[in-house]
């Protein structure tokens, strides 16, 4: 797995971290979905870059210029529904691209820090041949994404995954790394050491989900 960790850098990508981990400033879900949002663009335009690109020649009212265009054709694919708010930052900017969207959550069958990772809701284009771009704000034991990439095999074989994420653990990045197919990109704005027995990020910043849209039952 090729790593694209940001969290060493300076930039106003750590204004964005900050605030989403701050916990007075989580009272605001708008404000919450809004730095996901932006978070979201910082790490698309960052992806961009190793994207396939080719010359195409632009008409101007006064004249041609060439420029180098991205070509890859580009599956966005969200985990609902912590995902909306990342799935939007990047498609602000990959606006021609299609889209896919999975449920994921976790079930606790016993009520104890055991769970497993339920799929439910998918719908997707076919991905053969395609650069699939997998976005889950947290990724903490990295067993959802797995789920998913499990859920994803029915719809073809991607050429490229680029998997992109706001906070992880490192226990979730290693076992990514095991999972997915050698070659795939994480982008990811900060990683955390610890990981709580039920599998929550320390320190976090909580349930991305819940602060974005309210608490569920």
């Amino acid at each position: 797995m090729i790593l694209h960790d940001f969290e060493s850098g300076f930039s106003v990508l750590n204004r964005f971290i900050a605030e989403i981990r701050d916990i007075e400033i989580q009272k605001d879900p708008m404000r919450f979905r809004r730095n996901i949002e932006r978070i979201g663009e910082i790490l698309c335009y960052e992806m961009s870059k190793t994207l396939g690109y080719e010359n195409k020649t632009v008409q101007t009212p006064l004249g041609t210029k060439d420029i180098a265009l991205p070509m890859d054709d580009l599956v966005l694919c969200s985990v609902l529904r912590a995902g909306i708010p990342l799935h939007y930052g990047l498609l602000n900017y990959l606006d021609r691209a299609e889209n896919a969207f999975i449920s994921a959550y976790r079930h606790h069958p016993n009520g104890g820090d055991d769970f497993e990772v339920i799929v439910k809701y998918f719908a997707a284009p076919s991905l053969d041949n395609k650069t699939l771009v997998l976005t889950d704000p947290m990724l903490a034991t990295g067993r959802t994404l797995e789920n998913v990439l499990k859920a994803l095999e029915s719809h073809g074989q991607p050429k490229q995954i680029h998997i992109i994420s706001v906070i992880g653990s490192k226990q979730g990045v290693d076992y990514i790394e095991k999972v997915f197919p050698k070659g795939t990109h994480l982008w990811i704005a900060a990683i955390d050491d610890e990981l709580t027995k039920k599998g929550y990020i320390v320190p976090g910043l909580g349930d991305a989900g819940d602060l974005s849209y309210g608490v569920k039952l």
